[in-house]
């Protein structure tokens, strides 16, 4: 039991790297990897998400320009229940264009809810709360 509870925790943790991963890297069509079907986000910047096709029809919206984004997470807590979770983290947001470094730094707290899917683990619910933002 202890090594299910220990592999289900580490899983869901690893959704933050992993959607960190697409957003930095550009792939918005990769949202289905870390996000239900029926995702819902509320963030200050895209309102209220719903369905998988509306956060990655904003995802692809937000590529602008030059800008690139580096995503760290830390501070990971998970709570499990059965198939579903509550996960939280802290999250800082470089943004910069290619070999300069960022003219805007931002720190986040995110807040989210995931279930037990045939695919793996799947955020439902994300609050993405802002703390702070420095232009540079």
């Amino acid at each position: 039991m202890s090594t299910t509870l220990t592999a289900d925790r580490a899983e869901v943790a690893e959704l933050f790297a992993r959607l960190a991963d697409l957003l930095d890297a550009r792939r918005p069509d990769d949202a289905r990897t870390v996000y239900h079907d029926d995702i819902v986000v509320h963030s200050p910047r895209g309102g209220e998400l719903r369905g998988l096709a509306e956060v990655t029809g904003f995802l692809k919206s937000a590529l602008t320009g030059e800008e690139l984004t580096q995503h760290v997470h830390g501070d990971v807590l998970v709570h499990l229940d059965g198939d579903r979770a509550t996960a939280a983290a802290n999250q800082l947001v470089y943004f910069y264009r290619d070999g300069e470094p960022p003219h805007r730094t931002g720190g986040l707290r995110v807040a989210c809810g995931a279930a037990r899917t045939p695919e793996g683990w799947r955020f439902t619910e994300m609050r993405i709360t802002p703390a702070w933002t420095r232009e540079h």
